[in-house]
């Protein structure tokens, strides 16, 4: 985002991001299991992911994501409809940061995501944690 502490400009920049942009913030946490498996926190949510819905009026309900609506900031799950007033049915906007993933689809792209941000192997690269740094003052 922008280096402003402007609210009045976070927002903007929010409001009016690029849709290479908007893939990034609209990330949702990963279950405990892939948390694990990964050691990544979030991702980037993608069509034919499976979320679990953990807040909001649906919450505890599951589903495959649809669609990824970048433009309205929102992801639509199979599973999740309303009935109109006219008997058809309609799907549940839901923002993607009120759900978490509890399986991915796996591509080529997608692993080499989650092999850039496994945490575990950029502990081994040579960064150091904070306790590494106190030991060395001593």
């Amino acid at each position: 985002m922008t280096k402003t502490i402007s609210r009045r400009k976070q927002r903007k920049a929010h409001f009016t991001a690029p849709s290479h942009v908007r893939r990034v913030i609209m990330s949702a946490s990963l279950s405990k299991e892939l948390r694990a498996k990964h050691n990544v926190r979030c991702l980037p949510v993608r069509k034919e992911d499976e979320v679990k819905i953990v807040r909001g009026s649906q919450k505890g309900r599951d589903g495959k994501i649809t669609c990824v609506y970048r433009k309205k900031w929102v992801i639509h799950v199979d599973k999740i409809t309303r009935e109109k007033a006219n008997g058809g049915s309609v799907q549940i906007p839901v923002h993607p940061s009120n759900v978490q993933i509890i399986k991915l689809k796996m591509d080529n792209d997608r692993k080499k995501l989650l092999a850039r941000k496994d945490r575990s192997a950029n502990a081994a690269k040579g960064k150091l944690s904070a306790a590494d740094m106190h030991q060395d003052v001593d």
